[in-house]
Formats: structure tokens, C-alpha cells, sequence
């Protein structure tokens, strides 16, 4: 992937280049203020932002949702060093595919940052668990799901894949599509090749009622 890194902390922002580059991204600009990050993204139209949510020059929640709004189809990773939960629901729920938001400090090894970027960039999402937490969920959509398919969908919003949450619940794959499959039903979202059922699974969670198979994202 053709990748824009935004982060004012000098060597964070080097090391997060090196390991995409190691990876086998295309790292096609690093800038260390909002103002920048959009004119580089504007300029470049890389595939995916990872970006800093506080930098100078402006707010870097505010420039992802105004690049967002002009470029639907792209990808974007949140990092953040402060749990704000409230700043989440809005960019999920006003967001097309591909949306990540995670704190930096619990970032423990690459290999899963690097399954993050994978997830997000695949258009799927990457939210920190502890961020998930301030979100019980709709009750419509809460009454409707068991205790386990919540831990199954709370695991999806965080970027994990089907053996990745198989591994965490100590459960099958079989079991975790399973799980998924009737998530979906449950939640009325239809079998549609152009849609990415895992990701209107989790604008629904947050409240998007309208999250339907029926919408294109």
C-alpha cells in the first residue's frame, strides 16, 4: 500500500516508516502537522493515512474527516496517546470503510500493528478494546446478540482477523464464522459480495441504525 505517515514525534514517526518499508509499503510522504498531512495526502492520494490525532497546525481527527469527506475510499489509522472515546462514534459512524483508532502505548509488538494496517487497509476496521469499552452499544442491537457474539464483534472492531479471534477465545474458526454468520442475521445484514458485512457489523455496535445491507459503503 502507498501509505501518508502524520506524526509530530520525530523518531515515532521514522520508526513507524521503517517498519511499513520493511513490510513492503510504499511510505510516500511523512509530515509532523495536520496542515501538512492534507496537502501531502491531497498531493500524493496515497491509499492509506496513518496520522497522529493531536498535532500542530490544526486538529488531526478534524483533517482525516475533512480529507475523508473529499476522498471517501481512504484508509486511515488513528494513533492517539489519550483514551477518548468520545471521539470515536462520529468518525466511525460518518466513515466509508477502512477506519482505525488506537492508543499508542498499547501498542505492544509489530505484528500486530502491521495486522492493523492490513485490516484497515482492506477496508476493515482497528479500534483499541479500551476505546470500545466506553460503547455498550445500541440496545436494540445489544438485546439482539449473545454474550459470546459481543466478545466475537468487539474483537472484529479491533482489527483481529477469524483465527485471530479464534486464538483470543480459545475457540475454532469454524465456531468464529459461525458466530459471524449469525451476527449478520441477526443484525439483518444480507450475504453481498460489495459489502463488508464486518464493517456495518460495527457501525451498527455504535450506533449507526441505518448501517443496513441495503447501503452502500
Amino acid at each position: 500500500m502507498r501509505i501518508v505517515i502524520a506524526e509530530d514525534q520525530v523518531l515515532l514517526r521514522d520508526g513507524i516508516a521503517r517498519l511499513l518499508a520493511a513490510a513492503g509499503h510504499e511510505v510516500v510522504a511523512e509530515v509532523g502537522d495536520a496542515r501538512s498531512l492534507i496537502e501531502r495526502v491531497n498531493a500524493c492520494r496515497p491509499d492509506l493515512v496513518v496520522a497522529d490525532i493531536r498535532m500542530p497546525h490544526g486538529d488531526g481527527a478534524q483533517a482525516v474527516a475533512e480529507l475523508r469527506a473529499r476522498l471517501p475510499d481512504l484508509a486511515v489509522l488513528m494513533l492517539t496517546q489519550v483514551l477518548e472515546p468520545s471521539a470515536v462514534s462520529p468518525l466511525v459512524l460518518g466513515a466509508a470503510p477502512g477506519f482505525g483508532y488506537l492508543l499508542k502505548d498499547r501498542v505492544l509488538d509489530t505484528e500486530s500493528f502491521l495486522e492493523r494496517i492490513r485490516a484497515v487497509g482492506e477496508g476493515g476496521t482497528a479500534i483499541d478494546p479500551l476505546i470500545l469499552e466506553g460503547h455498550t452499544g445500541r440496545t436494540d442491537t445489544r438485546e439482539l446478540l449473545t454474550g459470546r457474539e459481543v466478545e466475537v464483534l468487539t474483537l472484529v472492531a479491533s482489527g483481529r482477523s477469524n483465527a485471530g479471534i479464534a486464538a483470543e477465545l480459545h475457540i475454532s474458526r469454524r465456531t468464529v464464522e459461525a458466530h459471524l454468520r449469525a451476527i449478520f442475521v441477526k443484525l439483518d445484514l444480507a450475504a453481498d459480495v460489495d459489502v463488508n458485512q464486518r464493517v456495518l457489523a460495527v457501525r451498527r455496535w455504535f450506533g449507526d441504525a441505518d448501517a443496513t445491507s441495503n447501503r452502500r459503503l
